[in-house]
């Protein structure tokens, strides 16, 4: 047994260190700053070094999207930046690094749309400032592609066109027949209604184009482009979108990239599969605990089925915003009563940690935001929080450690069946659709947040596993739930409503 442990440590080791090689090849000489725009945290990409003679490519704004932050959209940032562009990529307010709030009413164009134009257009203004070439392009993902499609139009109504739109995701109901007059939409093989909406943007020029060709009117021009087996994540990470963005600015720019794209996504998966991986001979020197005591069928269908429907019912009524957080109060309160009931129903109530199950906690909790974090967070998704973002983080324990407290003991501490645990957890995103549905204007937010408990489960979920059939299932579940705080709280935006 030692010696497969040490065999798995050794694998993850090697395995981290040549996706760190690999990863940290895209950002080899680049000159990579990080600057502001009033409040705005921005990035620039350039590359280190001119050739004699020559000059600063034109530059590309970068937006990510909803929940997103500049580190997601590294794979065009880098790959633009090694080809002679210049690129800024910036947080939207609320999101990563800025510590400005979203505002605004989400649900008007003359609300919180019309902020983020806004701040798109200070970014292209800052972009147009540096010396060099002053032509500028705009790239964005998901929620940013329908605000960079109308800074593009306020920009070419204010005498100062843009020259060039990438649309990656996109969904704008600003695209006209004319404007933006070089627009390439990039949809994931698997977002077949996007794909609908970035085919219908081509229409409006050629009403028989079809994807992948392009559609000519004058000076407008416009194609859409599928990237294969990818969805709304990996289409940022595919490298075939990325040299498609890449060749769509060199014909708008009239510029010659002297590099092709490198694959960045399974490297990233690389490095963060090891770290995982890595943990677990780590696991095998903390403290031993006993085995948890089985659940009866019965019990547990009843822990399961009771809380999912009760915790929506009790809380939606009464709701109020009270956190500067999209939805992050909703599902303290519902985290907390949901795990509370759960380990009432199993008639749980755990005692105060020993100094092992606090060992064994603080060793998840270590791995999990400090090794696992600071990869994702230089080469994939920002995952540091501002000092605003810390008090969220605090109250969302309130609901994340019994929620996850009760979800390991429910799975026996990791070694109940399969079926028991994926009913668990099936039974928590049943809840949240549940409150959704009971209070669309308010919780429909709440649907968005359910890839980060995917993720969390997928990756977490078998860290604290392994922790749980270690050291038992209250280190594994305080460990879980303060990792799923932090994971919670430096997702979602802040949000200041006016």
């Amino acid at each position: 047994m030692n010696q497969a442990r040490t065999f798995i440590g050794i694998l993850a080791l090697v395995l981290s260190l040549v996706a760190v090689i690999q990863l940290e090849q895209s950002r080899a000489g680049l000159q990579i700053s990080d600057l502001s725009v009033g409040t705005t945290p921005v990035t620039l990409y350039q590359r280190a070094s001119l050739q004699q003679g020559e000059q600063p490519g034109p530059i590309v704004v970068v937006a990510h999207g909803f929940a997103g932050s500049r580190q997601i959209m590294q794979s065009y940032s880098l790959a633009l930046a090694q080809a002679g562009y210049r690129v800024l990529a910036f947080d939207f307010e609320g999101h990563g690094r800025n510590s400005q709030p979203m505002s605004g009413d989400v649900t008007s164009v003359e609300g919180t749309t019309a902020l983020l134009v806004a701040e798109t257009r200070r970014v292209i203004a800052y972009a147009r400032s540096l010396p060099g070439d002053a032509r500028v392009g705009l790239l964005g993902h998901s929620m940013a592609t329908d605000i960079i499609v109308r800074a593009s139009i306020a920009e070419t109504t204010a005498g100062h066109p843009v020259q060039a739109v990438v649309a990656i995701s996109m969904f704008s109901q600003a695209v006209t027949a004319d404007a933006p007059q070089q627009l390439l939409v990039i949809s994931g093989a698997w977002e077949s209604y996007l794909r609908e909406a970035g085919l219908d943007a081509v229409h409006l020029v050629d009403p028989n184009a079809i994807e992948g060709a392009l559609a000519h009117s004058g000076i407008v021009r416009r194609a859409t482009m599928v990237a294969p087996g990818v969805e709304h994540v990996g289409v940022l990470f595919s490298p075939s979108a990325v040299k498609a963005a890449q060749d769509w600015f060199d014909v708008a720019f009239a510029h010659q990239s002297k590099t092709t794209p490198t694959p960045r996504g399974w490297w990233i998966l690389a490095l963060l599969g090891g770290i995982v991986l890595g943990f677990y001979p780590v696991v095998s020197k903390l403290p031993a605990a006993p085995a948890t005591a089985r659940i009866s069928t019965g019990r547990f269908l009843l822990a399961i089925l009771v809380p999912t429907v009760a915790a929506p019912l009790m809380i939606t009524p009464f709701y109020r915003n009270f956190l500067p957080v999209l939805v992050a109060d909703y599902l303290m309160l519902h985290l907390a009563l949901f795990g509370l009931l759960q380990l009432a129903l199993l008639r749980i109530w755990p005692r105060w940690p020993t100094k092992a199950a606090a060992l064994s906690a603080l060793m998840l909790v270590l791995w999990g935001t400090l090794v696992f974090g600071l990869a994702l967070d230089r080469y994939a998704a920002n995952f540091w929080p501002t000092l605003q973002r810390l008090p969220i983080i605090a109250a969302l324990c309130l609901g994340t450690v019994p929620c996850m407290v009760a979800d390991s003991y429910l799975t026996q501490a990791g070694r109940a069946a399969l079926w028991r645990r994926s009913a668990a957890r099936l039974a928590l995103f049943a809840s949240l659709g549940v409150a959704a549905v009971l209070d669309p204007g308010d919780l429909t937010f709440v649907l968005i947040v359910l890839p980060v408990f995917v993720l969390f489960f997928l990756v977490h979920g078998l860290m604290g596993r392994w922790i749980a059939q270690r050291s038992g299932a209250l280190a594994a579940g305080l460990g879980l739930g303060l990792c799923l705080a932090w994971a919670l709280g430096v997702s979602f935006p802040l949000f200041a409503p006016s």
